[in-house]
């Protein structure tokens, strides 16, 4: 062979001349290096915005409105002159609901609608506070109520009516394991999506509900009867942590079907990103940003802690509401999802010929 055969031969015609701007974007936009450029920049963002939803929400918890029973008889001169010092001690606004005996103050605190009763006790004033109302609110209520009884001069009492269980005495066991459930109710459905992607919707929707028993029964299984951090009413808690997997596997669902690849997008940003920190779970609403405070009943994490901890403290006064948000949250994604299955990525509609004829 001689050394010209070796030489590589000149470009020429049209195959020779270089690409411009326009073909060498359209070559790019084809290539998996478009998808991973975007990727960095969003995985960059979500990390600053993960870090600073949180930040934001429990580094430094402030009181905004803390709805607070007066007991009004017997009405006593102590009494206003402590609740007005409470008040400026927690530099908020003590939101007072005024009852006219002690047995009325504490039926307002079995519904949740005060987080603690001050009346008069002795030649002082009792401060009674639930800690399975919000371990924050309490702590802080039991400082700001020996500050206001030594700038006062009055005795006070501060009694826990209304304890956290042994095994959880921060009260955050409840808050994980709902974030447990929700996390691993979309990463189920990712999951799902990737490994499983022939599902058609309706067998779709069955496995999601299917892994949302099962792994909600492995969650309750393991904090109340492994570890014992919890006693749980465990039927009533299973249920709970499967219908909140079970919704956000089919939130997941939804935003897959409307976005397709970027769905993760919506997904984290509901429900871990803004969801997860507005649940109230690690800090007690009266003590989150006021938006925050608002917005979280209104999401599936919020509505799950809700849900637990209104069946674990509060056997005898459920609330309707959070499994409403559940539910609502859970019809609006199957529908969204049903309607336009059509545009899943999944089902073996989507699979290739000779795959199908195969199969």
């Amino acid at each position: 062979m001689s050394a010209p055969d070796l030489e590589p031969s000149a470009p020429h015609g049209a195959h020779g001349r270089p690409l411009s701007a326009r073909q060498k974007w359209a070559v790019y936009k084809k290539s998996p290096y478009l998808p991973a450029t975007v990727l960095l920049f969003i995985l960059a963002a979500a990390a600053g915005f993960f870090a600073g939803s949180y930040s934001y929400a429990m580094a430094n918890p402030t009181p905004h409105r803390i709805p607070t029973a007066v007991v009004t008889r017997p009405e006593s001169a102590r009494g206003e002159a402590f609740v007005a010092a409470l008040d400026k001690a927690l530099d908020a606004s003590l939101v007072i609901h005024t009852y006219p005996t002690r047995a009325r103050a504490g039926q307002a605190l079995e519904r949740q609608e005060v987080f603690a009763i001050i009346r008069a006790g002795g030649r002082g004033v009792v401060v009674d506070v639930a800690g399975a109302a919000g371990a924050s609110v309490a702590e802080l209520l039991t400082e700001a109520a020996a500050k206001a009884g030594a700038e006062t001069g009055v005795p006070v009492t501060v009694r826990d009516v209304k304890p956290l269980q042994r095994g959880d005495p921060r009260g955050l066991a409840l808050f994980y394991i709902s974030l447990a459930a929700v996390i691993v109710g979309f990463v189920g459905a990712i999951q799902l999506s990737v490994h499983a992607k022939e599902l058609v919707p309706l067998e779709r929707i069955a496995f999601t509900a299917a892994y949302s028993l099962l792994g909600a029964f492995a969650i309750a299984a393991v904090v109340d009867w492994l570890i014992g951090a919890l006693d749980l009413p465990f039927l009533h808690s299973w249920l709970i942590l499967a219908f909140t997997m079970f919704a956000s596997g089919m939130v997941f669902n939804m935003f897959n079907t409307l976005m397709g690849r970027w769905a993760m997008l919506p997904t984290w940003g509901v429900m871990v990103l803004l969801g997860n920190p507005s649940s109230g779970g690690a800090v007690s609403w009266p003590l989150l940003p006021s938006v925050l405070g608002h917005i979280g009943r209104w999401l599936p994490p919020g509505a799950s802690v809700n849900a637990q901890h209104t069946a674990v403290y509060y056997r005898g006064h459920q609330f309707l509401f959070p499994y409403l948000v559940l539910g609502g949250w859970t019809l609006v994604s199957c529908t969204v999802f049903w309607v336009w299955r059509h545009r899943h990525p999944g089902g073996r509609d989507h699979m290739p010929r000779h795959a199908a004829t195969g199969g």
